[in-house]
């Protein structure tokens, strides 16, 4: 798949992509799927749906990130639970391992500090 460019600004319709990943097959196999929105040298922005249950076990990222939650509720697991609410936003620090569960069917935006050669 291309990615738009974002010379001028790009805008997302983020609620018709939350139903196109939903109809995906990796969503119905795993319960989440993904997709990236803006790809550059130094900036990742990745929408992410999951079903209620789901859950993206222990990862790390390996600069800054924020999460903003769309729709839905988030449990993240930092050591301790952090209950995300639709519209909350959290940062993390580079390198915090940690899980993502859906306590219902949600939404978010991944936003990822990036640099080359960072996977």
């Amino acid at each position: 798949m291309t990615r738009p460019s974002i010379a001028g600004g790009v805008s997302f319709d983020l609620a018709a992509l939350d139903g196109e990943l939903r109809k995906e097959v990796a969503y119905e196999a795993s319960g989440y799927t993904a997709r990236t929105l803006v790809r550059e040298p130094d900036l990742r922005v990745v929408l992410i749906v999951m079903k209620a249950g789901a859950r993206i076990v222990d990862h790390r990222v390996e600069t800054t990130a924020s999460l903003y939650v769309l729709s839905g509720l988030l449990r993240l697991h930092l050591g301790k639970p952090v209950d995300l609410p639709a519209h909350d936003l959290l940062a993390l620090e580079a390198n915090l391992r940690h899980d993502v569960e859906a306590m219902e069917q949600s939404a978010f935006l991944l936003t990822i500090g990036w640099r080359d050669g960072a996977r």
